[in-house]
């Protein structure tokens, strides 16, 4: 699988997972800036980088995939040091938003990078191994920082800065310098469009739906994610166990992946991302009515499997569906998904939990209801 991929998909992945290395230390965020800003750090990093990932889809309308990627890597990798050394509530804060705001700066620029390096099947493999790939990354990402966290906070991000720095120097040296077209050079077709609607550009209807089904699944995924080693320990698991269940689903993921890559060949992803998500949604359902920690483990591995199989289904649906020149503005658009899903969750979760009893039922009955709508939202949009 790994050798059937581009050689700038290859390439990609190892940019990625040596940014991944180091990604641990946005979770300490709350941590550094101390119970009195947690609450306001965290609301302006989430903000600052759904700003980010939108300007690194402008962008890609002057500079080259290659050179935005680069660019955003090195700025978090600078943001990280100034909030390494930043003392005193505003300097944090300042130092925050920085971090934010070129956070996801090279999100677009690598999906655009994967679509224009692969079309078709190759494609699709093509996300989803970076997503295995990043899965075991952020596996190993736990290791580093249990070895660093004793040494504080601020060795963390530092060495999360220093891990982006050198993906942006693997980056400059190794990806293809296949620049897009400049200013002006754009398509005709591409300045029609833009004239037509005066100026502005307005996100069609099949991305408006591509992008609520989207927030409707990371809203079950981030509530299974987030939720999965509190309910474990609800149930009466020992205090090993949630550890041992996420990285036995790392082990799993890359194997599920290989195994249904052929099965589901010539498929059309919305069809694979709503029988999938129906999937989920019964796993989720599962483990809400559940007090067992054996089957909440057992369902929370199945939907490893599934998930193994969606993994990059929606980077290659929003690819294969939008028009070349509007293609970043697509990825950011869509992409936005989960900046909107990750504060809509534990507010979800804990009303659910009221429901369910218990705040992880809760948050898996969020996920099964979240994961119901995929499927009804995908019917309306075209393969």
């Amino acid at each position: 699988m790994w050798k059937a991929l581009p050689v700038a998909a290859r390439t990609l992945v190892w940019v990625r997972v040596l940014n991944a290395l180091g990604a641990y230390a946005l979770s300490f965020l709350a941590v550094l800036a101390g119970p009195d800003l947690a609450a306001a750090a965290l609301v302006l990093f989430g903000v600052m980088a759904l700003l980010s990932r939108w300007a690194g889809a402008f962008l890609l309308e002057r500079f080259s995939p290659r050179g935005v990627l680069a660019a955003g890597l090195a700025a978090t990798g600078l943001a990280l040091i100034a909030l390494a050394l930043a003392q005193g509530p505003a300097q944090v804060l300042v130092a925050i938003a920085l971090v934010g705001l070129a956070f996801e700066l090279y999100e677009p620029a690598c999906q655009e990078l994967v679509a224009r390096a692969s079309s078709g099947e190759q494609r699709h493999t093509s996300y989803a191994v970076m997503g295995v790939a990043l899965s075991a990354a952020g596996a190993a990402a736990g290791l580093v920082a249990a070895v660093l966290l004793p040494l504080g906070v601020r060795w963390l991000i530092a060495a999360d800065a220093l891990t982006c720095l050198l993906a942006a120097v693997v980056a400059l040296a190794f990806l293809p310098r296949n620049d897009i077209p400049q200013a002006g050079q754009r398509s005709e077709s591409h300045d029609q469009r833009r004239d037509a609607v005066g100026g502005r550009w307005r996100p069609p209807a099949a991305l408006m739906r591509l992008t609520v089904a989207g927030t409707a699944f990371a809203v079950g995924s981030l509530a299974v994610m987030m939720y999965l080693p509190l309910a474990l320990l609800e149930r009466g698991a020992p205090a090993w166990v949630p550890g041992l269940t996420l990285a036995g689903a790392a082990v799993l993921a890359p194997l599920a992946l290989w195994a249904a890559r052929r099965l589901l060949t010539g498929r059309s992803h919305q069809a694979i991302l709503g029988m999938g998500t129906l999937l989920l949604a019964s796993l989720a359902l599962v483990m809400a009515i559940t007090s067992s920690p054996q089957l909440t483990m057992a369902a929370y591995l199945a939907c490893t499997v599934v998930n193994s199989v969606l993994l990059g289904r929606w980077q290659a649906a929003v690819a294969d569906a939008a028009p070349e020149d509007d293609r970043p503005r697509w990825f950011a658009f869509q992409g936005s998904s989960w900046g909107l899903a990750q504060p809509a969750v534990p507010p979800l979760a804990t009303l659910a939990g009221t429901i369910a009893g218990t705040a992880g039922a809760g948050a898996f009955l969020t996920a099964g209801v979240a994961f119901l709508l995929v499927p009804v939202v995908l019917r309306r949009t075209p393969a």
